[in-house]
């Protein structure tokens, strides 16, 4: 992540017992206050002193990110101002640089994910194959494209450059799957038209608003409505996956969208505590991490009933889906995002992982494939605690970074905060 540039201002009036920072990702858009000086208690004797801090010279000076508490994940992280129990600042600032770039690599399997279907819809049109594309399921597609959207918005408001840039490629190579659909008629067109108005309109308010050029009412009406559309949609897509098995109905999402606008319209009038409007406004990031975790329990109740279905699945796709998710999850940590953290653990374990112990178990992979997948997968996120022969590099580097001495200790702030 690049460095970005601090500008505090020392006053030569009588300090605030709290210093302050300006941070550019807080909402707020000037925010110089007095800071006591750097090597003592007294303030700084020259209004006209600017002091411009890195970003990363902030590890140097002992500040920290700050754990907030997993209710907290959507707010934008600030930094702590209290020492920090360093063992190696360099430690710090190279795996805060490293996170970053591992999250900004994992576009690269996220990308080839999506890539084959695209190429494959693609020789179906041009061969005129229309039926083949009714193998893929426009509702499920919809619903990754919509989590993709809401996600957007929560790492937009967070400021998480490489996690945009992932949630953006997902949006985009969705929408163009969905497009080839609704060109070969395995979709309905007034179903595509709808859509492509949604997804239009949330990429234009959410690049608006990262470049801080979107009017915030209009903000908080775009989250009033992906918050009151994941509601919506969870249970529904909860409910249709064990169609037949139980009765089809539309009964869940109503529910939901009732619920959903109720406690959007009370939290706009102020009728909720401060807990409960924070409460919803984490709904739509929270909403989108459970709708991407449902999906491998879908595939695998899809395994249990069809067996042989299952040979259907790619192994390449589940594993890229495995490391992508994989990717994510030391940035999550280190940043402490609870929701974040939980959506791509759950990803790399139960969809990309999960899937390839189904295959492993019917035969479709080598034994060889299987256990190379699974010394990578647990090399990378294990906990020495509980692997003692592998130490997790994720944990372990993480541990070293906030100079903690046990990777218990991270995953402890990451639940709970501070």
């Amino acid at each position: 992540m690049a460095a970005k540039a601090f500008v505090v201002h020392f006053s030569a009036a009588k300090p605030s017992k709290e210093p302050f920072y300006r941070y550019p990702d807080c909402p707020s858009t000037s925010q110089s206050l007095p800071l006591k000086s750097l090597s003592g208690n007294k303030p700084a004797g020259n209004f006209n002193n600017v002091l411009f801090i890195s970003h990363y010279t902030l590890a140097t000076l002992h500040r920290r990110l700050s754990p907030v508490s997993a209710g907290d994940s959507d707010v934008p992280h600030p930094f702590h101002q209290e020492s920090g129990n360093f063992r190696s600042n360099k430690a710090f600032e190279e795996w805060n640089s490293l996170t970053a770039n591992f999250s900004g690599a994992a576009n690269i399997p996220f990308m080839l994910l999506q890539l084959p279907q695209i190429i494959l819809n693609a020789r179906n049109l041009l061969a005129g194959n229309k039926a083949a594309l009714l193998a893929v399921p426009w509702l499920g597609m919809l619903t990754g494209l919509l989590g993709n959207l809401s996600l957007l918005s929560y790492f937009i408001k967070k400021r998480e450059k490489e996690a945009i840039v992932v949630q953006t490629l997902g949006v985009v190579s969705t929408y163009v799957v969905i497009s080839q659909l609704a060109v070969g008629e395995a979709m309905p067109m007034p179903h595509f038209i709808a859509i492509s108005v949604v997804v239009a309109t949330g990429l234009v308010l959410n690049f608006l608003n990262y470049f801080n050029m979107l009017n915030a009412g209009l903000w908080r009406f775009w989250e009033d409505v992906i918050t009151v559309g994941g509601l919506t949609a969870l249970p529904q897509v909860i409910w249709s996956t064990f169609v037949p098995t139980i009765p089809n109905s539309i009964l869940p999402g109503t529910i939901a969208f009732v619920v959903g606008v109720a406690a959007v319209v009370m939290a706009r009038m102020g009728k909720l505590s401060k807990q409960g409007v924070k409460f919803v406004r984490a709904i739509s990031g929270w909403t989108a991490t459970l709708l991407f975790m449902w999906m491998p329990v879908s595939q695998m109740w899809t395994n249990f009933l069809n067996p042989d279905n299952i040979k259907g699945l790619s192994a390449s796709s589940m594993l890229l889906a495995m490391i992508g998710n994989g990717l994510l999850i030391p940035r999550a940590l280190f940043i402490r995002d609870f929701m974040w953290f939980t959506g791509s653990s759950w990803a790399t374990l139960f969809y990309g992982y999960g899937n390839l112990v189904c295959l492993y178990c019917s035969n479709v992979i080598s034994k060889e494939f299987f256990l190379a997948a699974t010394a990578g997968l647990v090399s990378w996120i294990g906990d020495s605690d509980i692997f003692p022969c592998i130490t997790g590099i994720a944990l372990w580097r993480d541990t070293i970074a906030y100079g903690f001495n046990s990777p218990l200790r991270s995953l402890k702030e990451l639940v709970y905060g501070q």
